[in-house]
C-alpha cells in the first residue's frame, strides 16, 4: 500500500489539512525515498505509538506521513510553550498543553482530554530520547489503561524505507505494565530498524 492512499485511514480517523498539504506530504516522502505500508485501526480514540525513535529525521518523516494522508495526531507539549501567536499554530497541529509541574498528574490530564473529545488520536514515542534505552517509559500504557483507549503501533523500518502501520489494535487491561512494556519492546526490536540503528 503506497503513501497517500485513502484506504490507509477510515471514516473515524481524525483529519486535518487540504489537497495542497497532502500533495506536499507526498512530495516530501517521495524525495526521502520512503513509503507507508499497512492500515490503521478504525477507532475514534487511539494512542499511536511510534518506534523506534533514533534520529532527528523521525519527526520530519512522521510529519510527512501525517500530511500525506491528512491525518491529525495530537501530541503533548509543555503548557508554557502555548504563548501567542505560536499557541494557535501548536493547537492547529495537534498540540495538547500539559502542566508538568503537577507530578504524577500527566496521566489524569490526558484521561480528561480523551473524555472531553469525541474523535482524537494521541501520538507518543515511549523511548523519551533518541539514545539507546534498555526499556521504554511506561506512560503510554498508564494513559491507555486509565482512559480505556487502545494502542496502535507504527514502526520505522529503515532497511526497506517503510513506515509500517499496524491495523490490529493492542488493548492492555492488566496491572503489569512491566510485562506489557517488555513485550512491545521485544516486538519492535524484532521487526523494525531505526534510522540510526546503534541507538535502538
Amino acid at each position: 500500500m503506497k503513501e497517500g492512499q485513502d484506504n490507509i485511514l477510515s471514516a473515524s480517523s481524525p483529519r486535518m489539512g487540504n489537497r495542497f498539504t497532502r500533495w506536499l506530504g507526498r512530495l516530501v516522502l517521495r524525495s526521502m525515498g520512503w513509503q507507508m505500508v499497512g492500515k490503521l485501526p478504525a477507532e475514534k480514540k487511539l494512542i499511536i505509538v511510534g518506534m523506534p525513535h533514533t534520529s532527528n529525521w523521525d519527526f520530519i518523516l512522521a510529519m510527512a506521513c501525517l500530511q500525506s494522508v491528512g491525518l491529525k495526531v495530537s501530541f503533548m507539549m509543555k503548557r508554557e510553550a502555548f504563548v501567542w501567536p505560536l499557541s494557535t499554530l501548536f493547537r492547529y497541529l495537534g498540540g495538547v498543553p500539559i502542566d508538568r509541574s503537577a507530578q504524577g498528574n500527566v496521566t489524569s490530564q490526558m484521561v480528561n482530554w480523551f473524555d472531553r473529545n469525541e474523535n482524537v488520536w494521541l501520538g507518543l514515542t515511549p523511548e523519551g530520547t533518541r539514545s539507546k534505552v534498555s526499556e521504554y517509559k511506561k506512560g503510554y500504557l498508564r494513559i491507555s489503561k486509565a482512559a480505556g483507549v487502545p494502542i496502535a503501533l507504527i514502526g520505522i523500518d529503515a532497511r526497506s524505507k517503510e513506515v509500517v502501520l499496524h491495523e490490529k489494535k493492542c488493548e492492555y487491561t492488566g496491572a503489569n505494565n512491566d510485562e506489557d512494556n517488555a513485550a512491545i519492546k521485544s516486538f519492535v526490536d524484532a521487526n523494525f530498524f531505526g534510522i540510526n540503528p546503534e541507538n535502538q
